[in-house]
């Protein structure tokens, strides 16, 4: 009877650990498959396709697993400090809140030069500082033919204004629930890259064009303008191209067409390379519509999937932020834009996490400072839907 009892309890013994290795090697399983998944999560695409994280060192991979932590379950302040110190020479402001991985900054960045229309073309440096200056040669040097034993008279020395691009902080405000950030599907830093671009996009959308330079970029369209030639103008002053009639184009079509070219050879030849037109869906329907004197269309559709269609030969860039036509409206931009407007970006994108204000949702207060001026008057030419 011992004997039988013992072979029964072996028995279930053996049993036991047979389904403890299965349960623990279904455990595994699970746990490799949620970690794919997490890992397959961290590295989403957005924008061209490209990953968020590659080619980043220990270091930075360590501060981003902190940082997206800190967003999820806002926990590790200090040792996020640390890291961040570390990784990037900087830690938490005055204000509270941190800097954004370089990798996602830099991601939003790219998704920003997708949907700001004026980003695209204009030309973007990133500053350490907000104290930004650009000298511009206005006056150039003299020079001359001489023979080989000719004296060399003295040339005159350049003349350069300063241009200092004014720089305010943009803010935006998105939520979330903390059950959505608790999801393990959830990817925080797509989200959060998302979010920022999509905001800041539409204020800056704006200022590049119509902003007036006080805690604001200031646009291009804000510049004193006059119909006076590149020799004849004041530097800082942008050439206006007249219609004619006051809140319209000229009254015919083969009219309206050499308006334009005469704003095409209005650029200077070094500046119409790289040269586009800009403008709003409106304006451009009108556009769309015209014929030359021999009855041809002016415009020509891309032939290219997700190209701009082209004006004279050059890309037109939509801009919704640019007024509709009307009286002595400046509805149409020409010219090389990375010659004639820069962006200034202070590098470092802040966000501060609030739990508190308004739950269940979790707010990331954040905040990017960017500039912009016009930097060569030369490079860009308007229409001016006036008389004169």
């Amino acid at each position: 009877m011992p004997t039988q009892i013992n072979e029964v309890i072996h028995d279930l013994g053996h049993s036991f650990e047979e389904f403890k290795t299965n349960q623990h090697d279904k455990l595994r399983s699970i746990n490799d498959r949620i970690e794919t998944l997490e890992n397959r999560s961290s590295r989403s695409t957005i924008g061209g396709g490209l990953s968020f994280y590659s080619g980043e060192s220990s270091a930075q991979r360590e501060h981003r697993a902190a940082f997206r932590n800190w967003i999820v379950r806002g926990r590790d302040e200090d040792g996020l400090i640390d890291l961040q110190q570390k990784a990037m020479s900087i830690g938490v402001n005055a204000d509270g809140g941190f800097a954004l991985p370089t990798e996602i900054d830099g991601e939003i960045e790219k998704l920003l030069r997708d949907r700001s229309p004026i980003r695209q073309i204009a030309r973007v440096i990133a500053v350490g500082t907000s104290d930004y200056k650009k000298l511009v040669n206005i006056g150039g040097l003299t020079s001359g033919w001489v023979g080989e034993t000719d004296a060399r008279p003295e040339t005159n020395t350049p003349q350069f204004a300063e241009v200092v691009p004014p720089i305010g902080e943009i803010y935006c405000n998105p939520s979330i629930t903390q059950h959505a950030l608790d999801d393990v599907f959830f990817n925080a830093e797509n989200w959060i890259a998302e979010e920022i671009a999509e905001e800041v996009a539409i204020q800056e959308g704006n200022a590049f064009i119509l902003g007036d330079g006080t805690n604001k970029p200031k646009g291009f369209l804000t510049y004193t303008t006059a119909s006076t030639a590149d020799t004849v103008r004041a530097f800082g002053t942008l050439q206006h191209i007249p219609t004619g009639v006051a809140s319209n184009w000229p009254a015919a079509d083969g009219d309206t067409a050499d308006l334009l070219i005469d704003v095409v050879h209005s650029l200077r030849p070094a500046y119409r390379q790289g040269a586009v037109w800009v403008m709003n869906s409106s304006t451009l329907a009108t556009i769309r519509k015209l014929k030359d004197a021999n009855g041809q269309f002016i415009w020509q559709n891309s032939v290219v999937e997700g190209q701009p269609g082209m004006l004279l030969g050059y890309p037109v860039i939509e801009a919704e932020d640019m007024p509709d036509i009307a009286a002595d409206s400046l509805s149409v931009a020409f010219g090389n834009f990375d010659r004639g407007y820069t962006i200034v970006d202070r590098m470092g994108t802040r966000v501060l996490r609030d739990p508190f204000t308004n739950k269940p949702f979790v707010h990331f207060y954040t905040t990017k400072r960017t500039g912009g001026a016009v930097v060569n008057s030369e490079a860009i030419k308007l229409v001016k839907f006036s008389l004169t």
